[in-house]
């Protein structure tokens, strides 16, 4: 162990965040930040004990982190700036300062959550065949949220290189941990997962050091996960604003005599490593780093990306893919799902599925079939925990894996919506451009099956709005194919929606050549009296019910709900000059204001000649006659399609 480097470590890290207390006191610091003054032989031992392709996911209190596992300083300072110059462009933040060079996935600001991103890492590794460990770093009080008991869960079942590492500072933001936390060690909670564990001092970097190389060696050989509970205390409040009224000086004076700079040096003083006088040079040259750093930092401060940069960032940059049509052949739209899939997973080794009863069972609905007996590694059953095997999704697209999730029924979608919209919406944006996330997430949704209010909501506008998503709900067996194969060529979170009823339709299917390009709508005929606009089955149906009705009508399937295809809706309705739009949600924040907000700016836009047709505002009921009344019905669209006409 080299004492003197785990010496210098620890100095790093706390003098780089005493410097950036003295800058925010300066006005130079815009926003919070999340010191870890105190806790510094935590992420010196850590870092000490990790080799070159092992990964660590920190918490928001990440500072220490960054600068044990060797960031350049002045990036940090300028991250926190928010300057071009930081380690992710100013984008990330103090919070989120990934850094792919020293193997940093960067930090989640929604405690315990990078947890499960952790768990992906170490999928990633494990499928790739790596010999490298992921480490999942959190607090005392993310060991509350069940992101935590979910991935503890699955790397056990599915023996993943999986650390878990607990810095325990007694307090989650105000509340002491002995207040919250049921357990007389929370360690001992991994025992319930077949996880060993150990508690140690997390004040001595030696123990820290040792603990981890132990954890490590046991991790590659057993291939097991391992947990460690390190008990330290943070010797600074919570955050910026953290005036400290819940803790008694007389317990912050007991823990400052456990400062872990101080006791190190008396250890390296004691065993005659090093005397007093190098110490004190060592600590006045680490110093003078520091300020250094700050000082070029500062020079850069106000060198920030415009809003034109920093939108260029939102979305990974993605495959260009055109519509490519071969032979066709006749089939459903849940066998046309079945073969985007086999044919994504014949052909990139990188993919593979993931999701409740995917395997012997098919899939709640049958897609996946017999996927399982064709790719035994790659068709992954979870346990029943939603958020834990998105966020492992996540994770593992952020490593360069290609998952496409399954989520049994998109009501669901609350549950994974912290990885979707927190994470993998966000990883290419705050990661300043380091990271992206190839994953597909698959879901069925709406209602005319008879499931219920919670197993028939038209999930889909959830998500909209949401920047770095793309959001896909195709009609037809064809585009549902072509689609899901061009967003499994997509270098970012594609959300797919599949609707339950349309699962039997049958249509025409295209062959492996068969591709449409996310984004952009598809236009069926150049009808010059109306224009139909939906997506999924309010669209099939519609199409279904209008087509004999007038022969003038042109249908534009969205299929990419998000973005929107804003070009084609305006350049059709300056041609057409009405509009129907028919969707199974409610109205308020759908797809269909959208397409008003759109058309309704055109100068050929008059009141009265555009129509949505929109689902009740209310839960779908059970029974089929309850679903009829809700939903917008073939008598509605005819009714209100003549009437367009008429005008």
């Amino acid at each position: 162990m080299d004492h003197i480097s785990l010496f210098a470590s620890m100095l790093r890290s706390r003098f780089f965040e005493e410097a950036l207390e003295k800058a925010a006191a300066k006005g130079l610091v815009y926003g919070t930040y999340h010191l870890s003054i105190g806790q510094e032989a935590v992420s010196a031992g850590l870092s000490a004990s990790l080799r070159d392709g092992d990964w660590i996911v920190p918490t928001h209190r990440c500072h220490g982190y960054n600068a044990c596992r060797g960031s350049d300083l002045s990036a940090m300072f300028s991250e926190i700036f928010g300057s071009r110059h930081g380690l992710c462009k100013g984008m990330g933040g103090s919070m989120h300062m990934t850094d792919m060079a020293t193997y940093n996935l960067g930090s989640s600001a929604v405690v315990g959550s990078g947890i499960g991103l952790a768990g992906g890492l170490a999928l990633a590794m494990k499928m790739r065949g790596k010999d490298n460990i992921a480490v999942a770093i959190f607090g005392d009080g993310a060991s509350s949220r069940g992101i935590l008991y979910e991935v503890m869960n699955a790397a056990s079942v599915y023996h993943l290189p999986l650390l878990f590492l607990l810095e325990n500072n007694h307090y989650g933001m105000s509340a002491a941990a002995e207040r919250m936390i049921a357990a007389p060690g929370i360690h001992s909670r991994a025992e319930g997962f077949l996880v060993p564990s150990r508690k140690i001092d997390g004040n001595d970097v030696l123990a820290v050091a040792e603990a981890v190389e132990e954890a490590r060696n046991h991790i590659l050989s057993s291939r097991t996960p391992y947990f460690i509970e390190a008990e330290t205390y943070r010797q600074c409040g919570h955050s910026r604003s953290d005036k400290l009224l819940y803790r008694s000086r007389r317990e912050e004076e007991e823990w400052k005599g456990k400062d872990p700079i101080q006791l190190f040096r008396s250890f390296l003083i004691l065993s005659g490593l090093l005397t007093e006088t190098e110490l004190d040079e060592m600590a006045l040259s680490v110093r003078s780093e520091v300020e250094e750093a700050l000082r070029k930092a500062e020079e850069t401060r106000n060198d920030r990306l415009c809003a034109g940069e920093m939108e260029k960032l939102v979305y990974a940059p993605a495959a260009v893919i055109g519509s490519s049509a071969g032979r066709t052949h006749d089939g459903s739209y849940r066998e046309a799902i079945r073969e985007a899939l086999d044919e994504i997973l014949s052909s990139d080794p990188k993919a593979f599925l993931l999701g409740e009863d995917i395997g012997k069972y098919g899939g709640c609905f049958g897609v996946t079939g017999k996927l399982s007996e064709k790719y035994p590694d790659r068709v992954i059953e979870t346990p029943v925990s939603e958020e834990g095997f998105t966020s492992m999704a996540a994770g593992s697209a952020m490593m360069g894996m290609h998952p496409i999730v399954e989520v049994m029924y998109g009501d669901f979608s609350t549950l994974s919506s912290d990885a979707v919209i927190n994470h993998a919406a966000k990883a290419h944006f705050m990661s300043g451009g380091q990271l992206s996330c190839p994953m597909v997430y698959r879901t069925p949704i709406g209602g005319l099956t008879g499931h219920g209010p919670q197993h028939t909501q038209c999930m889909e506008t959830m998500f909209l709005g949401i920047p770095g998503l793309k959001v896909v709900a195709p009609s037809d067996p064809y585009s549902a194919k072509a689609l899901l194969k061009s967003a499994a060529k997509d270098e970012n979170p594609v959300l797919f929606f599949e609707h339950k009823a349309l699962y039997d339709a049958e249509g025409l299917i295209g062959d492996e050549s068969a591709y449409l390009p996310l984004g952009k709508a598809i236009v069926h005929g150049r009808g010059g009296k109306l224009l139909f606009i939906g997506y999924s089955r309010p669209f099939a149906r519609g199409r279904s019910v209008l087509a004999g009705f007038c022969s003038d009508i042109t249908f534009i399937d969205l299929a990419t709900i998000y973005p929107l295809d804003k070009e084609t809706i305006e350049r059709e309705f300056l041609r057409v000059g009405k509009a129907l739009i028919v969707e199974d949600t409610p109205l308020g924040g759908s797809v269909a204001e959208s397409v008003l907000s759109i058309v309704s700016a055109l100068p050929n836009y008059r009141a009265g000649r555009c129509r949505i047709l929109h689902a009740l505002s209310m839960p779908l009921p059970p029974s089929r006659e309850g679903e009829e009344c809700v939903l917008p019905g073939d008598s509605a669209i005819r009714d209100a399609a003549e009437a367009l006409l008429s005008l």
